[in-house]
């Protein structure tokens, strides 16, 4: 079976369009792609490094086209062979996003007996919602998406119509705020927020959903702080336990910060090298910049050219960009180009540049 789809996008001066098609090769399946302005020449390219499975092939067609649409294009001729593309479903529901702080900012937070801690966990941001008996997870761009099944048997336990915020982490859910129980609880305050989720998860048996950690008091959070360093957690969160549940990012500052111990960034794939490593960039303005290359280990899959992916890292250094000892963490498909910017990047500073 091959396959083959048009979309395209039309917004003020914008008319661009997007082919994508699939492409039978002696029992095993490519996935190809086409892009540019209507009338242009079309820049050109694979999703798929060597020929794949057609289950494969399936798969990668899905994401890709649903992508497309979830980015505003739309179908403009028929797709060739029976494979139905479902359209994304957006809820409208989105997560309160934070702002990082610097270590000198750190001190602040833990002398503050306003902020509480709490780890922060290095998943898949997901809300997780339940209502009239149906759960299902909403990404941080508010688009509904699948679950494993524990989650769903496990949310299905628990009281009540909610919605709760954490990150999933393989196949358990960890949850650290409550927006909705039977009610809107976003202006309320933290504090309160946490009492709640706290008998939300003790009212069902859910193995594997777990309540995340709260730390108060300076001593205890500064414990704790040297705890998550020495056990190599990502990071920890500082939060207003008076403040109420805003969704978005604020333009800086904010009730909830996250301090990273190490730096990571998202990427856009911009070139497939071979033996397993990929060529990545970021965005500078308009323009798509290099910050250098990172392997892909075994085990996982080599992402398509377009694709965003998340890259553990030390610093980046300023004469060229790239990311000094990355590290490939995994395909963010929660994300849009716009959080690809350069100005996300942990530079190298001056004085080691000099003691380099």
């Amino acid at each position: 079976m091959s396959a083959f789809i048009t979309l395209h996008y039309r917004e003020g001066s914008s008319d661009k369009i997007y082919q994508a098609s699939m492409v039978a090769m002696g029992g095993l399946y490519e996935v190809h792609f086409a892009y540019g302005r209507r009338g242009a020449a079309m820049v050109t390219g694979k999703k798929t490094l060597t020929p794949v499975p057609k289950a494969e092939a399936m798969r990668i067609w899905d994401r890709l086209v649903a992508d497309k649409m979830k980015k505003g294009y739309r179908e403009a001729g028929e797709s060739i062979g029976s494979h139905t593309v479902a359209v994304p479903e957006t809820t409208g529901i989105l997560p309160q996003l934070l702002n990082a702080v610097d270590e000198e900012d750190v001190d602040v937070l833990l002398e503050d007996d306003s902020y509480l801690m709490q780890p922060k966990m290095d998943g898949k941001r997901l809300l997780l919602q339940k209502e009239n008996g149906v759960v299902r997870g909403i990404n941080r761009r508010g688009i509904a998406c699948g679950l494993p099944h524990n989650i769903i048997t496990d949310a299905g336990a628990l009281s009540g119509d909610w919605l709760i915020d954490g990150e999933l982490i393989g196949e358990e859910y960890h949850t650290f705020d409550l927006i909705e129980h039977d009610g809107s609880c976003r202006a309320q305050p933290l504090r309160r927020r946490l009492v709640a989720l706290f008998n939300l998860i003790a009212s069902g048996q859910a193995p594997n959903i777990h309540l995340v950690g709260s730390y108060t008091g300076e001593a205890v959070k500064r414990r704790f702080l040297e705890r998550s360093r020495e056990d190599n957690l990502e990071g920890v969160v500082f939060k207003d336990m008076t403040a109420p549940y805003i969704p978005g990012r604020p333009n800086s500052g904010g009730a909830q910060r996250k301090f990273k111990f190490v730096a990571s960034a998202s990427v856009v794939v911009t070139n497939v090298n071979g033996k397993r490593s990929v060529k990545i960039g970021v965005l500078d303005g308009i323009r798509m910049v290099s910050c250098g290359n990172v392997t892909i280990p075994v085990g996982s899959d080599i992402p398509g050219i377009g694709e965003i992916i998340e890259c553990r890292y030390l610093y980046a250094f300023p004469e060229s960009g790239s990311l000094f000892q990355p590290v490939y963490i995994g395909v963010r498909d929660d994300l849009e180009l716009k959080d690809c910017s350069v100005n996300q990047l942990k530079w190298k500073r001056a004085e080691e540049l000099v003691a380099a």
